[in-house]
C-alpha cells in the first residue's frame, strides 16, 4: 500500500481561470471561495475566473487567494474520498494550507493571517526594490558564491527556495538581484530568469514582516495535527503546537528547504507517493526532479481528482 503525502503550492501557481471547472461543478469549492471572500471583502470568484492576472500576480492578492484555492481542492478531496495523507506539507504560504489541512490552524484564522502575512511583506520594502529570480542548472555552492559577489555596499542577494536539484530561487534588492542575473553564466547557471513578483520574500530584506507577524500568530490558538506538516524553515515536521507560531514568522525570513522536505517525506514516512493539491502543477515538477521513484499527483483539474479518487 502506498504511503501518500499532499503538498499545497504557494505563489506562481496563480492563473486567471484556475478551478474554473471545480467551481462550475463542486459546491464546496465555490462555498469555500465564498468564504474567504466575504474575509477578505473581495470577490475571488470573480477575480479567479476573469482576472486581471496584473491584479492576481499582486502579493497581496496572491498569496490569500492562493490559499482559498488550495483549501478548496482540499476540501473536494476529503468530499469525494476517504483516503487521508501520512504527512503534508507546503510551498512558502502553502504550508498555511496544509495546516488548515491537518486541522492544526482554522481556515478563517489562516485566511486572516495570510492576509497580513502579505500586507506586511508589500510593506517590508518599497515596490521596485527588490526582486526574485530563478536560477537553472546551477548547483548549490556555486550560486551562493554568485549572490556572495553581487551583494555589496549593503545590498542584499541570497538563495531563498532551494526547489530542487538544478533549481533554486534568488532573492534580494532588484539591483543585486539583477547584476546576479547578468553574471549566472559564469557561475554554471544554464538559465537565469528575473520572476514576476513584487516582493523579495523569504529573506533578511522581510525583517520587518516577521516583527509583524509573530505577535498575530502568538495570539491564535492552534489544535492537535490530524497528521504531520513538514516545516519550510528546517524540513523537519512540527513537534507541538508551540512551535507554529514562531517557524511560520521565520518562514517569512528564511529559505524554503523544498528539496530537503521531499526527501524528509521519503527517509521518515516512507513516502512513495505525493498529491498537489492546489491550482497548477508547479510542485509536481519539482518532486519528480528531486526524487524520481516518487508518483506525482496534481489535482489541478477535475478529472485528475476524479481518476483519483476512483
Amino acid at each position: 500500500m502506498s504511503q501518500v503525502a499532499f503538498v499545497f503550492p504557494g505563489q506562481g501557481s496563480q492563473s486567471v481561470g484556475m478551478l474554473s471547472d471545480y467551481l462550475t461543478q463542486f459546491d464546496v469549492a465555490r462555498e469555500c471561495l465564498s468564504e474567504a471572500s466575504e474575509i477578505l471583502k473581495l470577490d475571488l470568484i470573480e477575480l479567479i475566473s476573469n482576472g486581471p492576472q496584473e491584479k492576481l500576480n499582486q502579493t497581496q492578492i496572491t498569496q490569500p487567494v492562493m490559499l482559498a484555492c488550495d483549501v478548496a481542492l482540499w476540501r473536494v478531496f476529503c468530499d469525494s474520498s476517504d483516503k487521508r495523507p501520512v504527512v503534508a506539507a507546503g510551498h512558502s504560504l502553502g504550508e498555511y494550507a496544509a495546516l488548515v489541512a491537518s486541522g492544526a490552524l482554522t481556515f478563517s484564522d489562516a485566511m486572516t493571517l495570510v492576509a497580513k502575512r502579505a500586507q506586511f511583506m508589500q510593506e517590508a520594502v518599497p515596490v521596485g526594490d527588490g526582486a526574485m529570480a530563478a536560477m537553472i542548472g546551477g548547483d548549490e555552492e556555486h550560486i551562493g558564491q554568485l549572490c556572495a559577489s553581487v551583494a555589496k555596499d549593503g545590498a542584499v542577494c541570497v538563495p531563498v527556495n532551494f526547489n530542487s536539484p538544478g533549481q533554486i530561487v534568488i532573492a534580494g534588492n532588484t539591483s543585486a538581484v539583477t547584476r546576479a542575473c547578468e553574471k549566472a553564466q559564469s557561475y554554471g547557471v544554464k538559465i537565469a530568469k528575473q520572476l514576476p513578483v513584487s516582493v523579495p520574500s523569504h529573506c533578511e530584506l522581510m525583517q520587518s514582516a516577521y516583527d509583524a507577524l509573530l505577535p498575530l500568530l502568538k495570539a491564535v490558538n492552534f489544535a492537535e495535527f490530524a497528521f504531520p506538516v513538514i516545516k519550510n524553515v528546517d524540513a523537519k515536521s512540527y513537534s507541538s503546537q508551540e512551535e507554529l507560531a514562531t517557524c511560520l514568522a521565520l518562514q517569512v525570513v528564511k529559505p524554503v528547504r523544498w528539496t530537503e522536505t521531499v526527501l524528509a517525506m521519503v527517509s521518515d514516512y516512507g513516502v512513495t507517493e505525493i498529491v498537489e493539491c492546489g491550482p497548477g502543477k508547479v510542485l509536481s515538477g519539482l518532486n519528480r526532479r528531486i526524487d524520481k521513484s516518487i508518483k506525482s499527483v496534481a489535482l489541478s483539474s477535475v478529472e485528475t481528482m476524479t481518476d483519483y479518487t476512483g
